[in-house]
């Protein structure tokens, strides 16, 4: 069941207001990880606590501190890119589903993925911290 768009478009906005694009569709999902695409963050958005207060902040604030960033920032949300979300979980196979969560793709492959159990055990600075180090790690040219 997909969560009523008049409910999440705010949620949706705390990330593509930073110019973090949404993927909606399988398709768009597919052209994004497609290989030879450089290297790609994918954001699984969801309602949650955890997202709204640390996983949003998080990224956003990795995001504008960090020297390396992904060549691209992309977004699906859980319960109303329902599609979407599927094909970013079989990219991801065999890592477990999660949402939130964020993954870096290199190429079409998955390199890099944070957990929802590691975003509710961390705050937005420490989210932050980690994805810097994860960006330089796996999007440094």
């Amino acid at each position: 069941m997909r969560y009523p768009e008049h409910l999440i478009g705010i949620m949706r906005q705390d990330l593509t207001n930073h110019g973090i694009v949404e993927t909606r569709t399988p398709e768009e999902v597919d052209a994004l990880l497609a290989p030879g695409k450089g290297t790609v963050m994918m954001v699984v958005n969801s309602v949650c606590g955890c997202a709204a207060g640390k996983a949003r902040p998080g990224i956003v604030r990795a995001l504008a501190d960090s020297p390396v960033k992904p060549d691209v920032a992309a977004t699906v949300f859980a319960g109303g890119d329902v599609e979407a979300v599927a094909r970013v979980r079989e990219h991801l196979s065999p890592l477990p589903p999660s949402s939130p969560s964020v993954a870096i793709f290199k190429d079409g492959k998955p390199v890099y993925m944070m957990h929802r159990h590691q975003i509710e055990s961390r705050d937005m600075f420490l989210i932050a911290e980690e994805l810097k180090n994860a960006f330089a790690q796996h999007c440094a040219k």
